[in-house]
């Protein structure tokens, strides 16, 4: 079976925990790659994961001003369901 070489760029921390994680599960990082990749190809989906991730402070002041905007009546629209709001966005030409 022939290969290709596919080269990305990535931060060299994330490539040595990736390398690390996959040594300790007893496979080298190139298996773990193939594996992705074919799962995308099979599910034609990628699928994120932000259970770990933290917001920063600018986001946290962000998502607080959308609550004080959101309780004082300030969105431009809101709709209660779905078919409401494509409808809106169909009579906007999107």
């Amino acid at each position: 079976m022939s290969y290709a070489v596919v080269t990305t760029k990535i931060d060299p921390r994330t490539k040595k925990e990736a390398m690390e994680t996959a040594q300790a599960l007893g496979m080298p990082l190139s298996v773990v790659i193939k594996a992705f990749l074919k799962q995308f190809i099979r599910t034609k989906s990628v699928a994120f994961s932000a259970d770990d991730e933290v917001p920063n402070d600018y986001l946290k002041s962000l998502m607080r001003q959308a609550e004080k905007d959101l309780k004082a009546g300030k969105t431009s629209p809101a709709f209660d369901n779905a078919r409401d709001a494509i409808a809106y966005l169909e009579k906007q030409g999107i």
